[in-house]
């Protein structure tokens, strides 16, 4: 039973029920459904009973019904007498969006449909109906009514797209499923209206008129195309064009129409076959990466895709990989390249066998046949070809101190045409080669030397040039780089050769003792220390560091004393080269942080010997000759006193500087030693408090004169023509005159020391020279106090007697 017939007789029980429940009404139209949701209550005994609330069917209208207005149904009320009561409507379609569907009379609560209603915009209603009294309160608690729009067929299916495309493989079997179309029906899906039913209505092939069967169906109910039969070929037909329709009422309703395009795709089923099968070319020797030539296969796959395109393979007649066959991507020609010089003396023709096929493998429904085969001929071209080196550079490793005439290098270069060879050296900077002409044997021109400044990163480079003897003389020029190998010419040198050790082994880290050796690697470190003598073992050894440190450590306790340790210290080097060294090693006490103690805690707490009265002794020995040195000082000092008189007495200036240091060109340091400025201070003179408490020192004699030699007689002779001071000093008649005098008498300072008077030799402009310390001039001054200072200013006084 239909939804339809079941809602109408919900409808009609209800009303049959609702009149036949109420008494005393009047007659009612019998068109129009009468609803009683508010029925009146029965007292019984004093208490009032209310029946139990219909349950209200929904109401079903049509859509699409022209018929406007129409009285949908009457809703009555048994609460109030008639007239007494009014009834209002809410909900969408009366005062909520959409507005002006509905509406209802409030005198006699009939509902009616004011405007057509549409399923697909709007498919039901949910209103409220009410009923007041004349004050406007409420009789009961409002009614739901529910009105449903009823669907009808009025939209027609669409497809979701209006051209399908889709492929499909050639030579598929039947019921392969090829694609998959769709339509949409705006009607009520759970009604006749929105059945769909598909089917193909024309079939055409691309391009036209070369199939007559059909070879596509479609599945009704879920628009699925498939194949239905055999023969679909790519190489025949490129696609199909299928026009689709679709009806809904399960196909006997409204209908639509869409196409598809269904395109047959390859598969690789054809192999390519050469046209021709012999091909002919020619190819120069020597050179490399051109073209031969090309050679041609066909295949009748779709073009440009993995079953058409074609490679070319060289499965024989090629051992050593000369030749290369490309494909030209536009044309599917083979392109035969020399990939590799071809040598007209070795091979003179080639014959290669090259076969094609294609990118993609062979489908397994294409005829099952061999691979087509190509012969292809190259004959080589002869040309005059250039010698070429064996290797270029020619690399060489010599080791320093090679001596002239080693042979270094034989069999360097050959001709391809077996011409004969001439060589020469093209640049050799330090004249260190010699090559034989026709055999090309390189000899060392001099001893290989490590220190030659053409050296660079120890490699020495040369050049040779080879040329042959043909009518086209070709040449070739090679590089020689000559390694100078370092060998081991100097043996380690161990340092530092002195030092202390701790006489507890337990203290300090002994001697570290280092290595160093003028030769480089290979021939250097790591070093290998050895103690060289085996008695010295029992109390020493030595713990390596690294591969040029080694620790010097006692194995058990020494008393305090030296020691000398002989250790030999080996290179790394071929053949090793070694050296004895003896190293002075003093052990002494240390103290707990491993450092040798001062000397007089380590008389004490040393194994010595010395007693505490013995050192006390020794320290009072020095003591007293450290006193006896200040007496004799002291009593020297006192003796030179008497100096300060005379001259410098008689004068309130200090004119020393005066006299030593007017342009001193003198003794020097020895000069101002031997000879005792600070004898002649002036009494008067204020000396710092440090300064006056040290003793004045003892003279010093000179040390540039033989201790030796006797003291000149004073006063000594003056010069027999004094003119020139200069005559004075170098007269050698006299050997206690002047210059010699001055070189060997210890006791006087050197007489060179007149120079201070700065002289300006014989007959100066400036006359005579003024007294020291006086303004005035020289025969104004008497000078015989001079003689009375002794012989120190005895020399002054017999210049100024002169004049």
């Amino acid at each position: 039973m239909s939804s339809k017939v079941l809602a109408g007789l919900c409808i009609l029980v209800a009303v049959v029920c609702q009149v036949w429940s109420t008494p005393h009404r009047k007659q009612e139209d019998p068109s129009i459904a009468v609803l009683r949701p508010w029925q009146q209550s029965t007292e019984t005994g004093g208490l009032k009973r209310v029946k139990r609330a219909w349950v209200i069917p929904p109401i079903n209208t049509p859509e699409n019904n022209k018929q406007i207005p129409k009285q949908l149904v009457q809703i009555k009320s048994d609460k109030r007498e008639p007239g007494k009561v009014i009834y209002k409507l809410e909900g969408p379609g009366v005062d909520q969006d959409p507005r002006g569907y509905f509406e209802i009379n409030e005198k006699t609560g009939l509902v009616t449909l004011k405007t057509m209603l549409d399923r697909e915009s709007y498919s039901k209603f949910k209103l409220k109906a009410y009923a007041l009294d004349l004050s406007g309160e409420r009789l009961e608690d409002p009614t739901e009514l529910e009105i449903i729009v009823l669907d009808q067929n009025d939209n027609r299916p669409v497809f979701t797209q209006p051209e399908y495309i889709g492929t499909v493989l050639e030579f598929s079997t039947p019921g392969t499923s090829v694609m998959q179309v769709t339509a949409t029906d705006a009607d009520d899906h759970e009604t006749d209206n929105a059945i769909l039913s598909y089917s193909i209505i024309r079939q055409d092939s691309i391009p036209p008129f070369h199939v007559n069967k059909t070879m596509f169906g479609i599945d009704n109910s879920t628009g699925v195309i498939f194949t239905r039969d055999v023969g679909l070929d790519s190489e025949i037909m490129e696609g199909f064009n299928l026009t689709l329709q679709v009806a809904d009422m399960s196909g006997m309703g409204l209908t639509a129409y869409s196409t598809a395009i269904i395109y047959i795709k390859d598969i690789n089923d054809n192999a390519p076959i050469f046209t021709p099968k012999s091909y002919y070319f020619e190819a120069a020797e020597n050179e490399a990466n051109f073209l031969v030539g090309t050679i041609n296969a066909t295949d009748i796959d779709e073009e440009n895709t993995p079953n058409w395109r074609i490679k070319f393979n060289i499965i024989a007649g090629d051992p050593d990989g000369h030749f290369d066959v490309r494909t030209d991507s536009a044309t599917n020609q083979g392109m035969v390249f020399v990939v590799k010089p071809l040598d007209y003396e070795t091979v003179r023709e080639y014959q290669l066998t090259v076969t094609a096929e294609n990118e993609a493998p062979l489908s397994s429904k294409a005829p099952q046949i061999p691979l087509s085969s190509a012969t292809v001929t190259i004959t080589v071209l002869n040309q005059n070809e250039a010698p070429g080196f064996r290797s270029n550079p020619i690399k060489l490793s010599v080791a320093e101190g090679t001596p002239q005439g080693t042979v270094l290098a034989r069999d360097i270069a050959s001709d391809p045409d077996r011409q004969q060879l001439r060589y020469d050296i093209e640049y050799d900077p330090g004249e260190w080669l010699s090559v034989n002409s026709e055999t090309g044997e390189i000899r060392a021109n001099k001893m290989i030397d490590k220190k030659s400044p053409f050296l660079e990163d120890n490699v020495y480079r040369a050049e040779i040039r080879v040329s042959d003897t043909g009518e086209d003389r070709s040449t070739a020029t090679a590089t020689v780089e000559i390694t100078v190998m370092e060998t081991n010419d100097y043996p380690p040198v161990i340092f530092p050769l002195s030092g202390s050790v701790c006489s507890d082994p337990e203290k300090g880290s002994g001697l570290i003792l280092s290595a160093v050796d003028m030769d480089q690697s290979p021939h250097g470190p790591p070093f290998y220390f050895n103690l060289f003598i085996n008695t010295v073992t029992v109390n020493w050894t030595l713990v390596t560091l690294n591969g040029t440190h080694v620790a010097l450590r006692l194995l058990r306790e020494l008393e305090a004393g030296p020691y000398p340790i002989s250790v030999r210290v080996s290179d790394s080097g071929q053949p090793t080269l070694s050296a004895l060294y003896t190293v002075n090693v003093s052990v002494c006490q240390c103290d707990e942080a491993g450092d040798c103690r001062a000397l007089l805690g380590a008389l004490f707490a040393g194994r010595t010997g010395l007693s505490l009265a013995a050192v006390l002794i020794i320290l009072g020995s020095v003591a007293l000759l450290l006193l006896s040195l200040l007496i004799v000082a002291a009593v020297g000092q006192c003796r030179r006193q008497p100096l300060k008189q005379g001259l410098l007495g008689g004068s309130d200036d200090d004119i020393r500087d005066n006299v030593l240091n007017y342009d001193e060109q003198g003794g020097g340091e020895e000069d101002e030693n031997a000879y005792n400025i600070d004898q002649l201070r002036n009494p008067d003179e204020v000396v710092p408090p440090l300064a006056s408490a040290l003793p004045r020192p003892k003279q010093p004699l000179r040390k540039d004169a033989p201790y030796n030699y006797p003291s000149p007689s004073y006063p000594r002779k003056p010069p027999t023509d004094p003119t020139d001071i200069e005559d004075f000093i170098n007269d050698t008649s006299n050997p206690f005159q002047g210059l010699d005098a001055a070189d060997n008498d210890p006791n006087v300072p050197p007489y060179d020391t007149a120079l201070i008077y700065d002289y300006e030799g014989e007959g100066s402009l400036a006359g005579s020279l003024s007294s020291i310390a006086s303004g005035s001039s020289d025969g104004d001054q008497d000078y015989d106090y001079l003689n009375d200072w002794g012989p120190r200013f005895k020399k002054l006084a017999n210049l100024y007697d002169q004049h």
